[in-house]
């Protein structure tokens, strides 16, 4: 099993997400730990090859995007509470500059 690593505020945002928002997103990573695919994803490919975005519906809409793709760990980029039909400029933009840091440190 791969371990969960975050990158930027990526720990503290998901921390401060409702308890049974937690749970939920926590289970969806627990299973991307152990190389399966949540239950409700979307490929971002705007963010970077091999980034994903866990879909959690619970008390509202929350999103998770990560990159398992890296074989030592499953990195956790952005996590946040969408409050719009689209995805927020800003919410891409913070999870396409973690991922690029993150190139760069696996270098």
């Amino acid at each position: 099993m791969k371990p969960l690593k975050f990158i930027g505020s990526g720990e503290d945002d998901l921390a401060s997400f409702p308890r049974e928002v937690k749970q939920v997103a926590g289970y969806q990573l627990f299973r991307v730990q152990a190389g399966l695919m949540p239950s409700d994803w979307k490929p971002m490919l705007n963010v970077g090859t091999g980034a994903y975005e866990i879909r959690v519906h619970v008390l509202g809409e929350w999103r998770v995007i990560y990159v398992a793709k890296f074989a030592h760990a499953v990195y956790v980029l952005h996590a946040f509470q969408k409050k719009t039909q689209q995805t927020r400029k800003e919410d891409i933009e913070l999870a396409t500059a973690r991922y690029k840091q993150l190139k760069e440190i696996s270098k």
